[in-house]
């Protein structure tokens, strides 16, 4: 029996379906994270809590706070895991997504563990990950390459003590520099293709009353929070011109009104609102009326959502590739995206969806537009899709037994020491 132990801010997160497959297969996985307030029971997996202590400083340079707040909660961890220890508790192979800096100092506690360490991206100073869209540059796009030099070292550092890194696509893992990169295996978290389907009875109730189904023409675009980095000002200002091509077109929207990714929008709003502020002396009232905002939805919600769509856009800046993308292609949703490299790993033009330079709103709406004509192409991109995702994508038969063989293949290395 090897024992597991595993770190995520958020947990299950990532480790949502290999930590319970872990558990199965009779091995000891044990979970510490913040999210808990007591201990629990999960899927065979046993949920310890620790507290985040200690406060960010006052006056802190904004390019040392982001590792502050990671060097914060990288000692609480170590904290959490030397009450562990003392409790008996030594793991073989130590799980981590590192992003937020908890597994910082676990090779101190146990320096024969192996650490695996789930890689979701380098911050990268080059086009396009840096200026990719000049409406939003920053306030110092000429010390950009200090301040993510600055950020990155709380990657560096895990890669001194990690023994081996997952990556959930080859755009993420090759964001890393060659000498980390080396050591990243590119294995996707898995889509349950046999849960996420297309379904022609699906319903989607509206806010307001009322409901969609596949005989409504449907247009969808979702972001965790609605904002720039996943495309949503682009979306918006394609609205107007899109409302009056489509006069019989839904458009349904989900999304947070927080910041995942970027800067916050200015003024105190939410870039939810901005944009809508933007547009909205554009739309008529009766227009407007066609536009659903659904917030953030429970997942059956989200299905119903992807199975209704008729055309579901996605936009995304170079950048971690969406869960929801996948999804949408597994749940037979036909799909124009956006053509950056992310998308591109995924979505072929013409095959598997129809791609769009990310700025061109107008030929977002003619895309959209074609796809809403075109019964036969719609058809053709929902088999390809779903085709393309069950071939390589498929949780049960790929990339769950994938992760296993690289979790398995972890104990055949020799553990890297912690440094000082």
């Amino acid at each position: 029996m090897t024992k597991y132990l595993l770190i995520h801010q958020n947990f299950p997160g990532q480790y949502k379906h290999l930590a319970p497959a872990l558990a199965a297969r009779g091995d000891q996985v044990v979970a510490l994270t913040p999210k808990v307030d007591k201990v629990t029971k999960w899927k065979g997996v046993t949920i310890l809590p620790y507290k985040y202590r200690g406060k960010p400083a006052q006056g802190l340079h904004p390019w040392l706070g982001d590792f502050e707040t990671k060097f914060i909660r990288g000692h609480s961890c170590y904290r959490a895991a030397l009450a562990l220890k003392a409790r008996g508790f030594t793991p073989d192979v130590i799980l981590a997504h590192h992003g937020w800096g908890e597994s910082l100092f676990l090779k101190d506690v146990w320096p024969e563990a192996r650490l695996g360490l789930y890689c979701e991206l380098y911050h990268t100073a080059e086009y396009p990950f840096v200026g990719f869209d000049p409406e939003f540059t920053g306030t110092g796009p000429e010390t950009d390459a200090l301040r993510l030099r600055m950020k990155n070292l709380n990657n560096r550092l895990h890669f001194e003590v990690g023994d081996a890194g997952i990556s959930p696509t080859a755009f993420q893992a090759d964001t890393f520099p060659q000498e980390m990169r080396q050591r990243i295996t590119v294995v996707h978290d898995g889509i349950d293709t046999a849960h996420v389907t297309a379904d022609g009875t699906a319903r989607l109730a509206l806010p307001g009353g009322g409901e969609l189904t596949r005989e409504d023409e449907v247009i969808t675009f979702i972001n965790r929070n609605l904002e720039p980095y996943r495309g949503y000002h682009i979306f918006m200002r394609a609205l107007p011109d899109l409302l009056r091509r489509r006069p019989e077109a839904q458009v349904v929207l989900i999304g947070g009104d927080q910041v995942s990714y970027g800067a916050k929008a200015p003024d105190g709003k939410s870039w939810k609102q901005v944009f809508i502020d933007e547009v909205r002396g554009q739309i008529s009232d009766a227009d407007w009326a066609r536009v659903h905002f659904l917030g953030r939805v429970p997942y059956d919600v989200f299905l119903s959502f992807m199975r209704v769509s008729r055309a579901h856009v996605y936009l995304t800046y170079p950048f971690v590739l969406s869960w929801s993308l996948l999804e949408a292609m597994s749940a037979g949703a036909p799909i124009v995206a956006s053509d950056t490299e992310p998308v591109r790993e995924v979505l072929s033009n013409g095959e598997t969806g129809l791609l769009v330079d990310f700025f061109d709103k107008e030929a977002l709406v003619e895309q959209v537009c074609t796809l809403l004509d075109d019964p036969k192409l719609r058809a053709h991109l929902r088999a390809r899709a779903r085709a393309k995702v069950v071939a390589e994508y498929d949780l049960r038969t790929v990339c769950l037994p994938k992760q296993l063989t690289w979790v398995d293949g972890l104990m055949s290395l020799e553990p890297r020491p912690p440094v000082v």
